[in-house]
């Protein structure tokens, strides 16, 4: 008896402590900064909330009208989960006691490679005017991931926010970001997020996980050695960004110069060194030039330069009169008759390139001044002294080191649903165009398995023609990543935008955005959508020889071949006997079939179409899509 009134009274006990023992405390945890009023959640997915807090704590969310809790780990995570909506909106989001507004329920896709699509809609994209006439959706919204690479992933970007369309926000959104978003909210009726995660000039291999790329020969010591070492690496990358950030307050500091005068007409330069310009390019450093010109009149007179790579201050007698910054065009400039004397004048010029050091002013036959009609040359010798300021600190592109920039801008946004991704990168990787194919593959199937997803939507752009335009020229960087690129398409739900026709020689940069954007979105009917639409140009099916020369078939034709001008097929070579590449003669003879052949070549062992750095071509589908660039051997 005595023993059971003991256990009684124990378990009474007990009972008590457990009862009267405080909850949980509702206290401050860490969000991913993408939480944030204005959010685009992806629809038909888990409504997927998660962050940071200290052991033990209890998160209390609200969303929908719906309220959640959960305590936090001991590894100090946690997550919510809440049931897929359709798109829909606006929602409120709580979380202990914060609240976000404005959010909604649509389609997010991912912006991802390097500067054609980090490209931003103020960066002289054409048809600029027009678009910022009609930009005021706020329905969609855009989330830029700031530049940032690690050694390790990372839980949270470094910075953004989400920005709703208008006529302000839309000059910092990527431009083919904006052109694919717009079409789609337009056409699906949904709301629409868009997160930029890119970085111009990075190859492929810093997009994609260090540990995927173990198993491709060419990229292995690199990855390994990043996963390896990885207390190096996170010691590393901290030096490495705090020599960019000194870097990066001496180049936004003209005044370091300014207050020594160097920009006066009465500052004594007699000690610099005189160089030939634009001859004695390139030059390094934050790099200063000084020369004066005489001029009759100071009325009408503008300045033309030709080229400055990549950042400049530019002064007249002491007074600045325009700043280039990275990715203005070098335009020609007037310059304010009250700034000028009649007579002798100082031009003052401050130039840093952060890309590669590699400091670059005027071009041949365009660095002058125009006096109405009257061209007075600024050809010749200048003043130079890159000793006025200090040299710039040396900062490693470490970031595109295998998974660096994946562990820093992808990796936290891993647990976030998309819809697909659309992608444009590879000028970076043409050097080693006999392994994009491999790379390409392997990053998008990591990504894919990183998300844990499926097989989502991935749409990527086909490098644009550029450089001089050559006829023939079989040994071409970029059609053979053009190719690699192509190959990429044998991966479940991909396509691919063929841009051959819409680059710039002159510009790796073309401004034609627009017909980017809505190329990709073209694709994305189909392969995310379901759409039963044309869109992919005239792909190359099978050949037939004949005795008029060897007859091509195509898929993806629609109504048929067509020419954008001319009645000749332009942008196809031969190979002959000798293995020598001829332009060759094309025509159209039937809906989806054209014929190639050249004179005095018979036996025909290889046909490339479109296969130059810049090819001429002119074959498209009755959609006005361009034909996909290929090579095929003739047996």
């Amino acid at each position: 008896m005595k023993n059971s009134l003991a256990l009684i009274l124990i378990a009474i006990s007990l009972f008590i402590n457990f009862s009267c023992s405080p909850e949980a405390e509702v206290g401050e945890v860490a969000l991913p900064k993408f939480f944030a009023d204005n959010m685009v959640f992806q629809r038909h997915q888990p409504i997927r909330i998660w962050g940071k807090g200290a052991s033990g704590q209890k998160v209390v969310v609200t969303f929908n009208g719906e309220e959640k809790s959960v305590k936090v780990a001991k590894d100090g995570t946690w997550q919510i989960e809440f049931d897929p909506l359709p798109a829909s909106g606006p929602y409120e989001l709580e979380v202990n006691g914060n609240k976000y507004y404005d959010i909604q329920v649509g389609d997010v896709w991912v912006a991802g490679g390097q500067s054609n699509m980090e490209w931003v809609m103020s960066a002289q994209v054409q048809g600029l005017q027009k678009e910022l006439a009609d930009s005021d959706y706020p329905l969609i919204r855009f989330f830029k991931i700031p530049h940032d690479y690690d050694a390790q992933e990372k839980f949270d970007v470094r910075g953004g926010e989400w920005r709703k369309a208008d006529p302000d926000h839309i000059l910092n959104f990527s431009a083919v970001g904006w052109f694919f978003a717009k079409q789609l909210h337009l056409e699906e009726g949904v709301p629409v997020g868009i997160i930029e995660s890119n970085w111009g000039g990075t190859p492929a291999e810093g997009w994609a996980e260090a540990e995927a790329l173990l198993k491709l020969d060419f990229y292995k010591d690199k990855a390994n050695d990043v996963l390896q070492r990885q207390d190096f690496w996170l010691q590393e990358v901290i030096d490495n960004k705090i020599r960019e950030l000194q870097r990066n307050d001496l180049v936004a500091a003209p005044q370091n110069g300014e207050i020594q005068g160097v920009a006066n007409p009465n500052f004594n330069d007699s000690d610099w060194e005189v160089v030939q310009l634009p001859e004695a390019n390139p030059f390094s450093d934050i790099a200063w030039f000084r020369k004066t010109f005489t001029v009759t009149d100071k009325q009408n007179i503008r300045l033309n330069l030709g080229d400055i790579q990549q950042m400049a201050y530019v002064y007249v007698n002491g007074g600045r009169l325009f700043f280039k910054d990275f990715g203005d065009a070098v335009r020609q400039i007037p310059i304010p008759s009250s700034m000028l004397n009649v007579g002798e004048n100082t031009l003052a010029i401050r130039v840093v390139n952060t890309w590669d050091n590699q400091v670059r002013l005027g071009k041949i036959d365009e660095m002058f001044l125009l006096s109405g009609n009257k061209k007075i040359s600024l050809e010749g010798e200048w003043k130079y002294n890159n000793k006025v300021e200090e040299a710039l600190p040396v900062v490693e592109r470490h970031h595109n080191l295998p998974g660096m920039m994946f562990n820093a801008m992808i990796a936290p946004i891993l647990n976030f649903p998309i819809k697909g991704v659309i992608w444009y990168q590879g000028e970076s990787n043409t050097d080693a165009h006999e392994h994009y194919r491999d790379l390409f593959s392997a990053m998008i199937t990591n990504w894919r398995s990183r998300w844990n997803l499926g097989d989502f939507p991935f749409l990527f752009v086909q490098l644009a023609n550029f450089m001089e335009r050559k006829e023939v020229q079989p040994e071409s960087n970029w059609a053979y990543l053009r190719e690699a690129q192509f190959q990429a398409l044998s991966l479940p739900n991909t396509g691919m935008a063929v841009t051959i026709d819409i680059g710039d020689a002159n510009d790796i940069h073309p401004r034609n955005k627009r017909d980017v954007g809505l190329r990709l979105w073209r694709i994305a009917k189909k392969v995310a959508y379901d759409w039963d639409v044309l869109y992919a140009g005239p792909i190359f099916h099978s050949f037939e020889k004949s005795e008029e020369g060897v007859r091509l078939r195509f898929t993806h034709v629609g109504e048929g071949l067509t020419l954008s001008s001319g009645d000749e097929v332009k942008g196809f070579i031969i190979q002959d006997e000798n293995g020598n590449y001829h332009s060759a003669n094309a025509r159209i003879i039937d809906k989806d079939v054209l014929i190639v052949s050249h004179p005095q070549v018979k036996n025909i062992k290889e046909i490339r179409y479109a296969w130059a750095d810049n090819p001429e071509v002119n074959l498209y589908n009755s959609e006005k899509l361009p034909a996909v660039p290929f090579r095929v051997d003739i047996d």
